[in-house]
């Protein structure tokens, strides 16, 4: 764990991006390898949410984990501790990924003993919305203390999402978070999103997840 490997992704000079993340999906089809690129604002409890589901699926399938962010090494070290392969990204102030970028970083990681590799995108609702990263599937954390509403306020990002971790249900008595609500709203910016209520903290609603994630992967590999 103390020796951690930093890369520093650059920017794409090249102007089509959705090229390159086609691109980048048909090498890891052809490879089998699943990327799912995991998003959220910061403090949503994706580190967690990824220790948990490391812990569920590590048995099962070959992880690996890419710790985007401006700067420090503290999510790639908490991964580092759960057994899974990891690395950080240093994104150089952006607070997105693009496809090469993402490209590097799997490079950097090194794909060929992974099943599923997860990139933990910069804590953000916008700029990461933005980039198509080259994943198979995009997922994001919404908790419980951001409140319902978000899909109202950062339509983009629960549009591109494939499902959407409620987190942080442990707490939703103390705060006036409607799960019903939250569900419409969701359904009005993307029908198709599945959404699944969970708590990293105690591992409620982890199974649901990882059975899905599980079924994507598998998906993905056949």
């Amino acid at each position: 764990m103390d020796n951690i490997k930093i890369l520093e992704v650059k920017q794409s000079i090249f102007a089509s991006n959705d090229e390159q993340a086609a691109a980048l999906r048909a090498d890891l089809k052809a490879k089998k390898v699943f990327l799912l690129n995991l998003m959220s604002a910061p403090g949503s409890g994706k580190t967690t949410t990824l220790r948990r589901t490391i812990a569920a699926l590590k048995d099962e399938l070959r992880i690996g984990v890419m710790e985007a962010d401006i700067d420090s090494d503290v999510d790639a070290r908490a991964i580092a501790g759960t057994g899974a392969k990891s690395i950080q990204l240093h994104t150089g102030g952006m607070c997105h990924l693009d496809a090469e970028m993402t490209r590097q970083g799997l490079e950097g990681l090194g794909t060929g003993d992974i099943d599923l590799a997860i990139l933990e995108n910069v804590g953000n609702l916008v700029c990461p919305a933005e980039f198509d990263t080259g994943a198979v599937k995009n997922a994001m954390i919404l908790s419980v203390p951001e409140g319902h509403d978000k899909p109202l306020k950062y339509p983009l990002m629960f549009q591109v999402c494939d499902i959407v971790l409620v987190n942080k249900i442990d707490v939703m008595p103390y705060f006036d978070f409607d799960l019903d609500k939250c569900r419409e709203y969701v359904a009005m910016r993307n029908p198709k999103a599945k959404v699944i209520p969970i708590c990293a903290k105690t591992g409620e609603g982890i199974d649901e997840w990882a059975d899905w994630l599980r079924e994507q992967v598998r998906e993905w590999q056949r």
